[in-house]
């Protein structure tokens, strides 16, 4: 009670010597120190995990204890999840998408610190996924209950959600430019010019977090020696378009391995199946293991062979080729190992996994061109880290956070040109295939279908059963004609329904069907109303979405439209109802 009285008189206070605008931003800077907080948490945690349960490993013992980390990781974060959170694992962007179109960007409060130990569970025993998911999903809830806490609306919610999700993302990567991108293009689709303002306050507020606590240890630490020449656009070209393939594949794989998991019976089978088929991935490919940003810096610094070190069946061999192949198998291997460790119960994201399976791909193009020698050398960084954009961008559909989070990443903008082409063929290879983000993707295989528009979005606001109309008299089949008449007389509709004695819709007779006979004295006592009546046009039901129901009012041309829930008549739904709410919302939001 004492709570709620302090916050209602920094409330009133605020009200009456602060703006809105002004509000909003050092709400953005609370909660970007504290996703950064959450980030390092995380980050720390993570490396403390893999540390303790790595140092320390010999390639002579085969690395055996790789096989049952990640069940142990995977069985402890569903575990802790269900039954001490009540907050299971598993995607984190879709789950916020959803939250923010369907649910008036209310996020449950355990995800402002539960996503923080079962993630760093999951990724610390091995699982092949990412953090910035999980922090995605932190930093969101923290900018959702803030605003709950305060009493802003679901327009001022969403925008600090997008500030919880840059501020998160910023201090993992130290990008600051990137993370505003990120939560522009994938959280919030669209936003104001004004809204720009909180969303940077966030992003620097979570870099500065993150740098004062751990420095400026950022996820890769390097320097680009080599200088962009235009004489690699051509090799850039192929790349972009075989990032773009793999871009389809890592979508496909993700969506193929979920669904097997799906199919099996219980859960504890799945944690098993999953986390034992995650193990022996492991087993023989050890870069596999968590988020991967290790090997993508070896492979940065030049230090391929080093990928083969760990690994008890490759390390003895010593053959050019053999990394080829090693490196070929982890891009086929890596989003199989990220389903599964998400199916099975884990907690985590696939934002990593597309910058890791990225940056191998760029690696293995330029290694794989510079083994054969013909033409120029190409720069192994250069194109490791520019395919990390087009995978990125081609399986987020985010290329514009792609090109600026690499860019901001290597520390300047020498290769802007290439992550630009590279991000955009890409982008565009795998549009033309699959037009559909793996995000989206996901959320379609669970029948959450997104709005992709703003008139979408404020239609799906809107449900028929708050727009009914329940003043259409209705008449049994079996009436007469001279029935209907009585009707009429006190009636201000012209459509009446037909419903029997168990409220099913038979079917509606109009004015225009009975406007040559209502006054034949004779023929009022003879026809039956089963004679004049006819099917509508179409039929609503009460629990469509009203995108549909505006894709029946358009493909049959009516004003008005029958609504039926289980067999049973509720009322009529007329456009011109729906087109009244409609406004009124646009109004509502644009005032707010």
């Amino acid at each position: 009670m004492a709570k709620n009285d302090f916050i209602t008189r920094i409330l009133i206070w605020r009200l009456r010597h602060m703006s809105n605008q002004a509000f909003i931003l050092i709400l953005s800077g609370i909660i970007g120190v504290l996703s950064g907080l959450a980030a390092v948490i995380l980050k720390q945690g993570v490396h403390a995990i893999q540390k303790f349960l790595t140092e320390g490993f010999y390639v002579e013992y085969a690395n055996f204890m790789y096989i049952i980390y990640p069940i142990i990781g995977i069985a402890a974060a569903y575990l802790i999840g269900k039954f001490v959170f009540k907050d299971i694992g598993g995607h984190g962007i879709p789950d916020i998408l959803f939250t923010i179109s369907k649910k008036q960007s209310i996020i449950p409060r355990v995800k402002t610190y539960s996503r923080v130990f079962t993630s760093a569970l999951t990724v610390g025993f091995g699982g092949s996924v990412g953090l910035e998911a999980p922090m995605l999903v932190t930093g969101s809830a923290i900018g959702s209950n803030m605003g709950l806490l305060v009493h802003l609306n679901s327009k001022k919610r969403t925008l600090l959600i997008g500030c919880g999700a840059a501020g998160a993302i910023s201090a993992i990567f130290g990008a600051p430019i990137g993370a505003v991108i990120f939560a522009v293009e994938v959280i919030l689709m669209e936003v104001s010019t004004a809204s720009f303002i909180p969303l940077l306050m966030a992003s620097v507020t979570g870099s500065m977090t993150s740098m004062i606590l751990i420095g400026n240890d950022s996820v890769f630490n390097f320097e680009l020696v080599d200088s962009f020449r235009a004489a690699h656009m051509p090799y850039y070209l192929i790349l972009g378009i075989f990032c773009g393939i793999v871009s389809l594949y890592f979508s496909k794989a993700v969506m193929f391995t979920e669904k097997i998991m799906e199919g099996l019976e219980s859960q504890t089978i799945r944690i098993l199946y999953g986390g034992a088929l995650l193990g022996f991935m492991l087993f023989f490919f050890p870069p596999i293991y968590g988020e991967g940003y290790d090997t993508l810096n070896l492979l940065i610094e030049g230090n391929s062979s080093q990928l083969l070190d760990k690994s008890p069946f490759f390390s003895a061999i010593e053959n050019p080729y053999l990394i080829l192949i090693f490196l070929g198998l982890i891009i086929l291997f890596k989003p199989v190992a990220s389903a599964l460790t998400l199916s099975a119960g884990g907690s985590g994201g696939i934002f990593a996994p597309s910058l890791y399976v990225g940056g191998i791909v760029g690696f293995l193009f330029a290694y794989a061109k510079n083994m054969f020698g013909f033409h120029i050398p190409l720069p192994l960084a250069h194109f490791t880290l520019v395919a990390m954009c087009g995978v990125m961008s081609g399986v987020q559909h985010s290329p514009l956070s792609a090109i600026f989070l690499i860019a901001e990443i290597t520390g300047g903008y020498e290769l802007f040109v290439p992550l630009m082409f590279v991000s955009a063929i890409s982008f565009t290879t795998k549009s033309y295939y699959q037009k559909d983000s793996l995000y989206m993707m996901q959320l379609k295989e669970k029948g959450r279908q997104l709005p992709e528009t703003k008139d979408q979005e404020l239609l799906d606001l809107i449900s028929i059963s708050h727009v009914i109309e329940r003043d259409l008299l209705p008449i049994h089949p079996d009436s007469k004609l001279k029935d209907l008449i009585k009707l009429v007389k006190i009636s201000k509709r012209n459509i009446f329904p037909v419903v029997d004695e168990n409220k099913a819709l038979r079917g509606i007779i109009t004015l225009d069907d009975i406007r040559d006979i209502m006054f034949d004295s004779e023929k009022q006592d003879t026809v039956s109303i089963r004679s004049l009546m006819h099917s509508p046009p179409e039929i609503l039901f009460a629990n469509e979405n009203m995108q549909k129901a505006m894709d029946k009012f358009e493909k049959s041309g009516a004003w008005n439209l029958p609504v039926v829930e289980d067999g049973h008549y509720l009322g009529f739904v007329s456009k011109s109802r729906i087109f009244n709410s409609y406004r009124k919302r646009l109004i509502r939001q644009k005032q707010d």
